[in-house]
């Protein structure tokens, strides 16, 4: 069973007509006519009675056509459908982002483009970098946002924005930093697989400072939680200027004076997957952005 040959049989149905139905159709009467046969056929029903040169409904094709209608409307809204989402009247775009990028650099990005494009809706997960990562591998999901450094090849990788990283404390800090100071700190660490780690790591090798070599640093979960702990006088970190702005602005944190490289933000999505056309707006709005700031890629 075919939409054209429920199309056929509901237009002669209605005009009770075949030659009739296969000119609104723009189809020959022996086309239409070979519709409803096949119809009958392979059911093994009469849907037709032939009367003089009209036909009228056999008891069957009464009841088959109110079904008939109410599948070629489902036809027609998932049509529709397929239109309205490559016009980005519809589409739903399903995410995942490291906890940085999803706290607070991403919900203005999602903020300006749920208001051009309301009718499509936008799902975030958050996970560290390497699950989001995993996530996307997996093709759970259309797009993660990482800040961690990510080298897969069933993965394509963009840069989409930049990050500040400073060094942090609760004590008051000197006007110039002695590398001796980051080996005798105690540190306040993300857990390993975030981004944040990585990066905080990154920033300290060229200062001769490992992971190994720190004094059984405080690993915890989220940017949150090691914010907390750094204002509580846990130690020291690294974290996004973004994550400690408000806290050095009040003054429950200080920054110490060493200059850190920028992070770069990333967008992963699988090279194997289509990207949907509302996936794809949202990534032509993110390098928009990324451009107008004047950032290289």
């Amino acid at each position: 069973m075919t939409p054209e040959q429920l199309r056929v049989f509901v237009t002669v149905a209605e005009m009770e007509h075949v030659t009739h139905a296969a000119h609104k159709l723009n189809m020959t009467q022996s086309t239409a006519s070979a519709a409803i046969a096949a119809l009958e056929g392979r059911h093994g029903v009469k849907l037709f009675d032939r009367i003089g040169r009209g036909i009228v409904l056999t008891e069957e094709g009464r009841a088959f056509l109110p079904e008939a209608r109410a599948v070629l409307a489902r036809i027609a809204e998932a049509e529709a459908m397929l239109a309205e989402t490559r016009g980005l009247e519809r589409g739903h775009i399903r995410m995942v982002a490291s906890q940085t990028i999803a706290g607070y650099w991403l919900p203005p990005h999602i903020a300006a483009f749920r208001k051009a494009r309301p009718g499509i809706a936008v799902t975030l997960e958050i996970g560290n970098t390497q699950e989001a990562a995993a996530k996307i591998r997996e093709g759970a999901l259309d797009l993660a946002l990482v800040e961690g450094e990510i080298d897969d090849p069933k993965l394509e990788r963009r840069r989409i924005g930049a990050d500040e990283l400073v060094l942090v404390s609760a004590s008051p800090t000197p006007a110039r930093l002695d590398p001796a100071d980051l080996c005798a700190a105690d540190w306040v660490l993300r857990e390993e697989g975030s981004g944040t780690r990585s990066s905080a790591e990154a920033a300290l090798a060229p200062h001769g400072l490992t992971v190994a070599q720190m004094r059984a640093p405080l690993v915890l979960p989220s940017n949150e939680a090691v914010l907390s702990a750094v204002e509580a006088g846990a130690g020291m970190t690294i974290l996004s200027a973004h994550v400690v702005a408000r806290s050095l602005r009040i003054g429950t944190l200080h920054r110490w004076p060493l200059a850190l490289p920028p992070r770069p933000f990333y967008v992963l999505r699988h090279r194997e997957h289509h990207v949907s056309h509302a996936a794809r707006a949202f990534l032509d709005r993110l390098a928009q952005a990324h451009s107008a700031r004047g950032q290289p890629d």
